[in-house]
């Protein structure tokens, strides 16, 4: 029977081949990596840019424990984490540069719409002064229109008169002297046309008296009438106007048929002849109050 001394040597033996089994796929896992790793990245790769999306990251090798290492080094896992960094750098980079561009075209499109809307309310305002421009144009114009009317209708009307009212001036005898009657009716004429203006006296003279006689009669009682309005009154001499009729026979008013009225007595026929347009006068003058025998309008 053979001493225990001479089993030990093949147990150790065995120990260490076992061992030897074990430790082999741990170091060639270890080992793979790095020598696929130095073939497939150049001496020079330290200086080559991050890479690009166009190129996809490079997928790690199936090992012996599979894609999951649990023996990997920190070195290892930083060469693999490396490209991903890489590209969430990139990322970062270009939501940057697009958040850049992004406030610069507001900010561009902002102050495109100020400027387009500060040129808008200069163009209206524009307009808003053209118009009202315009109206006062218009309203000016028309202004003009209606004092050229005016005008014209003041010109056409300047020779066109009215009768406002009219008396008769009775003499007796023959005689230029004026009654009592006579004064009463000339100053109440008077105070009627005090302070107005486009108005002027017609006066017509008769007298019974024939040819020359009559005539001359009939102008000595006019200008009676005419000389008591201009002393007793100061109405303007210009405003007067009368005419010497002797015995000619007057037309009687009314029907065109009726024969004259003859010249009985001695008499002026006085008429307040009013120029409308012209007058400053507030109303038309009331018709003085005629003497028994005269006649109303």
């Amino acid at each position: 029977m053979q001493s225990p001394s001479h089993f030990s040597i093949p147990r150790h033996v065995a120990i260490l081949a076992l061992a030897s089994a074990i430790a082999m796929p741990v170091w060639a896992q270890q080992a793979q990596p790095s020598a696929a790793d130095s073939q497939s990245v150049p001496s020079s790769a330290a200086q080559q840019p991050s890479p690009t999306f166009d190129h996809p990251l490079s997928q790690p090798r199936e090992g012996f424990w599979g894609r999951v290492n649990p023996f990997a080094s920190k070195k290892w896992v930083k060469r693999q984490t490396d490209p991903i960094n890489d590209r969430l750098s990139e990322l970062d980079d270009v939501n940057a540069r697009n958040a850049r561009d992004i406030r610069d075209v507001d900010a561009r499109s902002q102050a495109g719409i100020l400027k387009a809307q500060t040129q808008a309310d200069v163009a209206n305002q524009t307009a808003n002064t053209a118009n009202q421009l315009a109206l006062n144009a218009n309203n000016t114009a028309q202004q003009v229109s209606g004092h050229v009317d005016h005008l014209n209708n003041t010109v056409n009307g300047l020779d066109q008169y009215q009768q406002a009212s009219n008396l008769e001036i009775k003499f007796r005898g023959g005689s230029p002297v004026l009654t009592a009657d006579a004064r009463a009716q000339l100053d109440q004429l008077a105070a009627n046309i005090t302070g107005r203006e486009g108005y002027i006296l017609e006066m017509e003279a008769h007298s019974p008296a024939a040819g020359s006689a009559g005539i001359q009669n009939s102008q000595r009682l006019a200008e009676s009438v005419q000389r008591y309005l201009v002393t007793e009154h100061q109405i303007p001499v210009y405003r007067m106007h009368y005419v010497a009729l002797g015995n000619a026979q007057a037309p009687a008013t009314g029907d065109a048929d009726q024969k004259p009225v003859r010249v009985k007595t001695s008499s002026v026929h006085v008429m307040l002849m009013e120029n409308s347009l012209a007058a400053r006068a507030e109303a038309t003058p009331q018709s003085t109050p005629a003497a028994a025998g005269s006649e109303q309008p």
